[in-house]
């Protein structure tokens, strides 16, 4: 993963304990690599993954960082309360918790929804972003010095995505509405409560669901003229959860787009 030159340093961050799901690849790589690039310790969550979750832990020790792997399925019962207190366990605390594990599934149109796939999109986008939220709620407001929680959401969740991804879009949607109520519930404890909301990232997701004509068509409509990268990400993980940048911060959601989408 190359992060950018200039990505800046947020010194607030060194010595924080950070866990991010779905952290092999893509959006959570990056963000795994730009926390410890801040001196954060990082926790990088992923399921099947093992060899590309090493990579990236490998290339956070080799500039001296502190990361750990925590391997599971965040949609079988259970996993999330396991995995967050692994990470708890292996980092001392837990001081940002990156929700960022989710994915299409796959597209399918409205005729065709069947009950498992259904519930795949919802376990997989809805449910496990609940339990991690409980988990890491309870984690951080035990330890009584408060705490940034980044979910991640989509611009389908603006637009109601594209072909056959209605349901996944919904989903988001969710993320983006729970993010402003648990904002407010969780503020008297000093958790911060926000989400990135990335738009076309060229990243292992779009590589198995869009063809090159929807990318082409997808990027027609971007101001920038060009796809993200999980690296244009980094930024924004960073600036959430830096009490000292954004801890006057939160229920918002910060759109990462190129401009394809201005709320």
């Amino acid at each position: 993963m190359s992060l950018p030159a200039d990505l800046p340093v947020f010194p607030d961050l060194s010595g924080k304990a950070v866990l991010i799901t779905g952290a092999s690849t893509g959006i959570g790589a990056a963000a795994a690599e730009a926390f410890a690039h801040s001196g954060a310790r990082v926790a990088v969550h992923y399921n099947s993954s093992h060899d590309k979750a090493e990579a990236v832990a490998q290339a956070i020790r080799a500039r001296g960082g502190t990361a750990v792997l925590v391997a599971g399925d965040v949609t079988q019962e259970g996993a999330p309360a396991r995995i967050t207190a692994e990470a708890v366990a292996a980092l001392g605390g837990l001081d940002v918790l990156i929700n960022n594990a989710g994915g299409l599934v796959k597209r399918v149109p409205i005729a065709d929804y069947a009950d498992p796939f259904i519930n795949e999109v919802i376990d997989l986008n809805v449910r496990q972003v609940v339990h991690f939220m409980r988990e890491g709620a309870a984690a951080m407001t035990a330890q009584g010095r408060g705490g940034a929680i980044i979910n991640v959401s989509s611009v389908a969740a603006r637009n109601g995505g594209g072909g056959g991804a209605v349901l996944y879009a919904a989903a988001k949607g969710f993320i983006t509405t729970a993010t402003r109520g648990w904002a407010k519930e969780l503020a008297p404890a000093g958790i911060r409560v926000n989400a990135v909301s990335p738009g076309v990232i060229e990243t292992p997701f779009h590589e198995r669901y869009s063809t090159p004509e929807m990318l082409a068509a997808m990027k027609a409509g971007i101001p920038m003229n060009r796809l993200g990268l999980a690296a244009d990400c980094a930024g924004a993980f960073l600036y959430l959860a830096s009490a000292a940048a954004s801890g006057y911060v939160t229920g918002q959601m910060l759109e990462v787009n190129g401009g394809q989408y201005m709320p």
